[in-house]
């Protein structure tokens, strides 16, 4: 699993054009301190925002970014009104795990054992459907088996039932820029992205004391992309995988 870390552009201008209108300071998205570090914040409730993944284009061509994901939904008569990488992925863009979209299994669950934060078990899969979300362990959610219409595996899993993953670390230098999500006790995805590099342990106690959710999954890191225009953010430095992304009628 490359991360595409020499593709970074320095200094990489934002178009105003790929952030259109700006919408109302704080309606979805703000920026949020814990302690020295701070993170932007985006929340959606998935009874009545549009939330879904996205990876292929009508041709099958993956979409790759931000960009060509709007430029798409523009044609449809859609505006993006939120995006983030949603999930671990290969080299020619197939995620690493679980990927259903629109009902259909892409991609099968895989629980392997292995090197690298995916592998760091337990992992979890953030799902949507039928008006509700949530994140569950990879373990849980086979068992469960949820009304996914859509759902994304990654890890590792940052939060379970409350508790940071057993093996995160206090004192740990490892610090990265990172995102995840978390679905709250009333049902509102939170999603989140550091705004400079983070350990583990700070990331998932910013889902567990701040957002107050008991069940965190980890994104990705320092692939980590947001598009916000409310915080005039819309990230283009790495090539994308599976894209999460709220969408609403232009």
């Amino acid at each position: 699993m490359r991360r595409f870390l020499s593709l970074l552009l320095a200094g990489l201008t934002i178009p105003s054009a790929l952030l259109g209108p700006a919408f109302a300071a704080g309606q979805n998205c703000e920026i949020a301190r814990d302690g020295a570090r701070s993170y932007a914040v985006c929340r959606f409730n998935p009874a009545t925002d549009d939330v879904r993944l996205y990876l292929n284009d009508a041709s099958g061509k993956p979409y790759g970014s931000f960009r060509a994901l709007k430029s798409a939904l523009e044609s449809e008569g859609k505006r993006l009104v939120f995006a983030m990488n949603g999930g671990m992925y290969h080299e020619d863009f197939s995620p690493v795990g679980l990927y259903v979209e629109g009902g259909r299994t892409a991609k099968s669950a895989n629980t392997n054992k292995g090197p690298g934060n995916f592998h760091m078990l337990p992992n979890g899969i953030f799902w949507i459907g039928g008006g509700k979300a949530g994140v569950l362990e990879t373990e849980a959610y086979l068992r469960r088996k949820p009304p996914a219409d859509f759902a994304t595996q990654s890890g590792p899993m940052l939060l379970i039932d409350g508790k940071r993953h057993a093996r995160f670390l206090k004192d740990s230098n490892s610090a990265k820029k990172r995102n995840g999500v978390c679905v709250t006790q009333k049902g509102e995805i939170v999603f989140a992205v550091s705004e400079g590099p983070v350990t583990f342990w700070e990331f998932s106690g910013f889902f567990k004391d701040r957002i107050g959710c008991d069940n965190a999954l980890f994104l990705d890191g320092s692939i980590s992309s947001l598009y916000a225009p409310e915080l005039r953010r819309a990230d283009g430095f790495f090539p994308l995988g599976p894209i999460i992304a709220v969408t609403a009628e232009k």
